[in-house]
């Protein structure tokens, strides 16, 4: 997307009250861009092991795109989201933190700005390196991200706040949690560009697909051709329950785990 398209868009969403200011324009990547109908989100949701089936798939298809519990946890449990990926990328300050409040500095990290910019259902992905000492984003910024109708978020670093985000039951998975703001001591340098969690890469418009047990990033290619897939595969899975529960004998067994796992 060219720039000029990029300003188009932005004079257009500033125009509608949707431009929070505090990230300059030129560090906003991409505003608008093509969303996954809800059909098709909520066929992934109707999975019955989300995450496993999409994983396994992405695999077949030759896709990094898995991030585990064990690095990237959800805070809130039991939760599970599919929506279109934003993004947003952090640098760490080069002043200390003292000297911004010294200085007066301007606020540089910003959840809000891309909130505002996005639409019901989308997710967002914050990258700070995995940095686990300050916070991305905490229950204000998460209030936020509610009511604009945000499916979850996805936070590559820390988040405060943990009692509040319970609160008002909002899904976020992260690598850690602090009470330190990420005032004066992060920048927002990109919003809409490719950015990673853990050590996979997401671009914005990708399906980040999570619950309890991690988080699959589908590429946007591959959203409905990897559905069509999973549901086949989920009646084969079915079938092979029943036939367990059962105490088929293997040679009713193999057939179905070779068309699984083959």
């Amino acid at each position: 997307m060219s720039n000029a398209e990029v300003m188009k868009d932005y004079e257009e969403y500033k125009s509608q009250g949707r431009i929070w200011g505090q990230v300059p324009a030129d560090r906003i990547t991409k505003i608008k861009f093509d969303r996954t109908p809800k059909a098709i989100i909520d066929r992934y949701l109707n999975l019955p092991d989300m995450t496993t089936t999409v994983s396994d798939l992405l695999d077949g298809f030759g896709i990094f795109g898995v991030v585990a519990a064990s690095h990237i946890r959800p805070l809130v449990e039991g939760k599970k989201i599919v929506g279109n990926a934003v993004t947003l990328r952090s640098i760490p300050e080069r002043k200390t933190s003292t000297q911004g409040y010294i200085d007066k500095e301007p606020i540089k990290m910003s959840t809000r700005e891309i909130y505002y910019l996005s639409e019901p259902g989308d997710i967002l992905v914050a990258d700070f390196a995995g940095n686990l000492n300050v916070s991305n984003m905490g229950g204000q910024s998460a209030l936020v991200a509610k009511t604009h109708g945000f499916a979850g978020s996805i936070v590559n670093g820390a988040v405060r706040d943990l009692p509040a985000i319970r609160e008002i039951d909002y899904p976020v998975w992260a690598a850690g949690v602090t009470p330190i703001t990420g005032k004066f001591r992060m920048e927002a340098m990109e919003i809409n560009g490719p950015v990673r969690i853990h050590d996979v890469v997401v671009y914005p418009g990708d399906l980040i697909v999570a619950d309890d047990s991690g988080i699959c990033v589908v590429p946007a290619e591959l959203i409905e051709k990897l559905i069509d897939e999973a549901e086949s595969i989920g009646d084969a899975e079915d079938n092979m329950r029943d036939l367990i529960k059962s105490k088929a004998p293997i040679s009713e067994l193999r057939p179905l785990f070779r068309k699984r796992y083959d």
